[in-house]
């Protein structure tokens, strides 16, 4: 069945972010500065009291559709990261320091303590940058989120529908905290992913674990004193450590919440609080209103292509453009991109080393997906970045910002060696919310990051439940079935 998702946030969520990279403009000297909203009295209380008292039944089968993919895309990318070279780091660096093996770890055989294993999962989702995103601002949801809840559900028994409850639940948190500070506190430097996901991890975790309206309010304030993440961790190691750091810290607040270890009640609206500290926007209605009837959590997307999203649309023209011309290398002269300035900004790098830096590069980016005719992991690996034919093509590669270009849009023109030019326009990209992935598509990709870690039989058999998380009888089962033997 097909469901409109942009039915369910109204008029005013369906802009994708589209504000720049920029700083604001100063305000006149003679005028003083205005604040972004009048910061309303007990927002942190009026969240806590929602996420307690929320309810599976009341969620709308279009949210509940979504929250099911979000599970399986993050299932999938979780798997696919199990044996990078980032995880096998931490996974050593950490085993002499586990506490009781409580839970496993997606594709691998280790057992860890919940904190740890909920922080491995979370780095293993994110490793590949092929995760969900919430396009208004940038937050991956399900990596803090579900890594936190679904270690906690190995240690409690957890139903189906209560764990995809917490785990909407948990999206909506962090999305609707990063609706109030964004852009302004993604473009000085934080990772909102870490920075707002901890808040996500910590609504879900504590929702499952029953804390009451005053436990919530203190686990979101012990999550406030814990953001994660700088954005110059981008192509390293360190980038996926911030939604598994996310995952871990919002799981320790709720612990520690529910046993009455207390916090401010204001932590993130209060002068001296999170949003104060962190951002120069505040825009607090963004948290509070619509709470029950306004679903943030219906507008999470899923990458076709494994890297920053403000390449994919590059990456799907250059891709439609190679397979309808049946282009070679050898025919190309020059790639001309008209792009949005966070392009730029985000996947500037020209040479890239490694395959995490190539996740960070719009020439590498092209150049594969002209040569390969794809935008996949594989694509992202070392052997790609090196591979002599896309490191030519990637010289050939000239991104130019345009003014009038949103993020979600691009320009592309290759001209060829005997002087023709092919262009292709794309408006939103595929995986994007007007342009969404099928089940099929989620599907295929997750077989695609799958095999090779896991027997077929198995790896169908945990696409199977996470399709079902909404009706197992314990959740936990998901995570069961995906490690190794």
């Amino acid at each position: 069945m097909t469901v409109d998702r942009r039915s369910l946030i109204g008029a005013a969520g369906l802009a994708i972010a589209a504000k720049g990279a920029g700083a604001a403009e100063p305000a006149a000297p003679a005028q003083p500065r205005p604040a972004a909203s009048a910061p309303p009295r007990d927002v942190t209380r009026i969240l806590a009291r929602y996420v307690v008292g929320a309810r599976f039944e009341d969620l709308p089968e279009a949210v509940r559709r979504e929250g099911t993919r979000t599970f399986l895309n993050w299932v999938g990318v979780a798997i696919g990261g199990s044996h990078h070279e980032t995880l096998d780091v931490a996974v050593s660096a950490l085993k002499p320091f586990s506490g009781p093996p409580q839970a496993g770890l997606f594709g691998r055989a280790e057992r860890f303590d919940i904190m740890n294993a909920a922080f491995l999962n979370g780095v293993s989702s994110h490793i590949f940058d092929y995760d969900d995103t919430h396009l208004k601002t940038v937050i991956h949801p399900a990596g803090p989120v579900a890594s936190a809840i679904l270690a906690l559900a190995e240690m409690r028994p957890v139903s189906g529908p209560d764990f995809l409850n917490a785990l909407v639940l948990g999206v909506e948190t962090e999305c609707r905290i990063g609706n109030a500070v964004y852009p302004n506190h993604y473009d000085v430097g934080w990772h909102i992913t870490g920075t707002a996901g901890v808040f996500g991890a910590a609504a879900a975790a504590g929702k499952l674990m029953g804390l009451s309206e005053q436990q919530m309010v203190w686990a979101l304030g012990l999550a406030a004193s814990q953001p994660v993440g700088l954005r110059e961790s981008f192509g390293s190691m360190n980038k996926s450590f911030n939604p598994g750091r996310a995952a871990a810290n919002g799981l320790f607040a709720a612990i520690l919440a529910e046993k009455n270890f207390t916090s401010s009640d204001g932590m993130i609206e209060a002068k001296r609080g999170w949003a104060n500290t962190v951002s120069t926007k505040q825009e607090y209605r963004e948290i509070t209103e619509g709470l029950g009837s306004r679903f943030e959590a219906a507008l999470n997307t899923y990458k076709p292509f494994a890297c920053g999203i403000v390449m994919h649309p590059a990456i799907d023209a250059a891709v439609q453009l190679r397979n309808e011309n049946r282009l070679t290398p050898d025919q190309i002269r020059r790639v001309a991109l008209k792009v949005h300035p966070l392009v730029l900004e985000l996947t500037g790098k020209t040479a890239p080393r490694t395959g995490l830096e190539g996740k960070f590069s719009i020439y590498h980016a092209v150049a594969v997906a002209l040569v390969e005719g794809a935008g996949g992991e594989k694509q992202f690996s070392d052997r790609a970045v090196r591979d002599p034919v896309v490191t030519d093509l990637r010289g050939k590669v000239v991104p130019v910002v345009t003014p009038g270009v949103r993020p979600e849009q691009v320009d592309l023109t290759i001209t060829l060696t005997d002087g023709r030019t092919l262009t292709r326009h794309i408006e939103h990209a595929i995986g994007s919310v007007e342009n969404p992935m099928s089940d099929a598509d989620l599907a295929r990709k997750f077989v695609d990051l799958a095999e090779g870690i896991l027997p077929e039989a198995q790896i169908r058999r945990v696409m199977a439940l996470a399709w079902e998380i909404g009706r197992l009888k314990d959740a936990g089962e998901v995570a069961r079935a995906g490690v190794q033997a």
